[in-house]
């Protein structure tokens, strides 16, 4: 299939990985550890293991996967929100699938509907949209989730409903921003990090500019990469050849669909509907500074924050759940005291086990130990080197 086949050539594989080789033999590496290289976007990580890439590499790189995943990071207590909502008289919910099945205190949105709230999972915020024009009688709201990827869809069907002036639509808002969350990433002392492999999707909309603090500031190679396994390979192999030529650089191998200064009428239409949150909280994360979004006063009555006088709950992880230690790159996926045993696709305890872009997901999905048998990995992370693994 053209423009999908020439990025998963085995021949043009085997030359990438070549390089990476002769790349590696004539660079410094850190003493006592692997090389670190975070991708940051969880389509990545599922991409590395359905392609088997982290067993292509050599053992002297590790994957370190990062928090570049929406649902994957949605705290507990807006879950409890999203039910809230649905189960209020007369609401239709809606969002997308795999924020459905994302546990709260109080179950997910899938239990509330069993429960009998009226939960819909749509593919698009325009379905959420044509399901009010169609039940005039009803509120729709509609979950909006995601990085700046997401934002541009949400922000135009929420100008849609102004213009038609739909009174029985609204939205909860959960996008978030990426800049500030690799800020605070990078914030952790414990954090060896050696360099990124940077989202696609999201640099699609907001271009490469964001990211010249990585390099500028904490001198770490940023390299924005495509999804096909060649697009990774030659990702690396770019970390790789910064690192060895002593230099830190954004740079852009997703060319054929970053452009370097994003996309204007996606970041107009953003910069029209939302402002920033003076603070987002974080499964696993916390809170962080202005690294997410909410929709601007002049919206207010698409808020369903407003319309319902919500009151966002705050709850905290369960125990025995270590996506915080895992999204920060702290702890693998397997390691995890409850990976696979209370914690499983279908009996998912933490978000990173129900999307589809979670690192636990992907472990669980192709069997992966990331070597912990077969490559002799170490049962330390790549930011918390310095204390024993938990689980």
């Amino acid at each position: 299939m053209k423009y999908a086949d020439e990025f998963r050539d085995p021949a043009l594989a085997k030359k990438v990985l070549a390089r990476i080789d002769e790349t590696l033999a004539r660079m410094p590496m850190p003493e006592g550890r692997p090389l670190h290289v975070m991708e940051v976007c969880g389509g990545h990580t599922h991409s590395i293991f359905r392609y088997g890439l982290q067993k292509l590499v050599p053992d002297s790189i590790e994957f370190v996967h990062g928090p570049g995943c929406p649902v994957c990071v949605l705290p507990m207590g807006r879950v409890d929100d999203c039910v809230t909502l649905a189960e209020h008289p007369g609401v239709i919910f809606t969002t997308f699938g795999d924020a459905m099945r994302v546990p709260g205190s109080r179950g997910s949105l899938l239990d509330a509907k069993a429960r009998g709230a009226d939960v819909r999972m749509v593919y698009s915020p325009l379905d959420a949209l044509e399901l009010a024009r169609g039940n005039p009688d009803r509120e729709v709201v509609f979950f909006a989730l995601g990085f700046e990827t997401t934002m541009p869809s949400t922000a135009l069907t929420l100008l849609q409903a102004a213009d038609e002036g739909i009174g029985n639509f609204s939205m909860l808002c959960q996008h978030i921003t990426i800049i500030p969350t690799l800020k605070a990433l990078l914030s952790d002392p414990h954090c060896l990090i050696d360099g990124f492999i940077g989202p696609g999707h999201v640099s699609m909309v907001i271009g490469n500019a964001g990211y010249r603090f990585i390099p500028e500031r904490h001198g770490k190679p940023f390299v924005v990469a495509g999804f096909e396994p060649l697009d990774l390979l030659q990702s690396l192999w770019m970390v790789l050849a910064q690192l060895a030529g002593g230099r830190a650089a954004v740079e852009n191998q997703y060319a054929r669909v970053v452009p370097e200064d994003g996309n204007p009428a996606a970041l107009r239409a953003i910069a029209e509907v939302y402002e920033d949150r003076e603070s987002c909280d974080w499964r696993g994360l916390g809170a962080i500074d202005r690294s997410g979004v909410r929709i601007r006063a002049a919206y207010a009555d698409l808020d369903a924050e407003r319309r319902f006088g919500l009151v966002p709950a705050d709850v905290a992880d369960p125990e025995i759940c270590q996506c915080g230690e895992v999204v920060r790159g702290r702890l693998k996926p397997f390691q995890c005291r409850a990976f696979g045993r209370e914690c499983t696709p279908a009996t998912p305890l933490g978000a990173l086990m129900v999307s589809s872009e979670g690192a636990c997901a992907a472990y669980h999905q192709y069997g992966a130990t990331d070597g912990a048998t077969d490559r002799g990995a170490s049962d330390r992370s790549a930011t918390d080197r310095g204390a024993p693994a938990r689980g």
